[in-house]
């Protein structure tokens, strides 16, 4: 991993301190862990994709009401750590404020709506559990665009920038998901 002046538990803190321990903190957790699993899928640093994951919405709360700001104030926020310039783009990729360009931005850009998407594919299972619905179960509900209507299907399907099949990219995030499957309650 690089070496960066913000650790992941530090991230973490900021995190909670920021969003509180509610269902935003799921979904940015459920990002952390659908960026570590593409990074491992593409060869990439694990640890510094999934910090850019956990970070990606660090000022939510803050912009909610306020999208041209979003990720703005994040970068505000975390300049004494004086992070990569790539990881502070990508997040500002990521709700489409500058282009895509890198792999990561990609990658960002794509998680974080599949992310939203594979909770709704999990919750109309009958268990609820994310290792309860497979590719052919999220493709199918894809197609359906009334289905999860506020996850950007033009988002999700940018996983081809990266070279990954979307059947094979929702399966990949799924999977990411299930590590922390606990947390998630899924």
């Amino acid at each position: 991993m690089q070496d960066l002046r913000l650790s992941r538990d530090e991230a973490y803190q900021l995190v909670e301190k920021k969003i509180g321990v509610n269902n935003l903190l799921k979904h940015i957790l459920a990002v952390e862990a659908g960026m570590r699993a593409v990074a491992g899928r593409l060869g990439e640093d694990i640890e510094y994709w999934g910090l850019t994951g956990l970070i990606h919405d660090l000022d939510y709360n803050e912009t909610k009401d306020d999208e041209p700001h979003h990720t703005y104030i994040t970068e505000e926020w975390l300049k004494e750590y004086q992070l990569p310039e790539d990881m502070l783009y990508a997040i500002h990729a990521h709700p489409g404020h500058v282009p895509c360009k890198s792999k990561l931005d990609w990658a960002l850009y794509s998680v974080d709506p599949a992310t939203g998407f594979i909770v709704a594919c999990a919750l109309m299972h009958p268990d609820k559990k994310l290792a309860s619905i497979d590719e052919e179960f999220m493709l199918r509900r894809f197609k359906e665009k009334r289905f999860a209507a506020g996850a950007s299907r033009e988002n999700m399907a940018a996983c081809s920038n990266l070279n990954l099949e979307l059947g094979e990219f929702l399966v990949l995030v799924r999977d990411g998901m299930m590590t922390i499957s606990d947390k998630l309650g899924l």
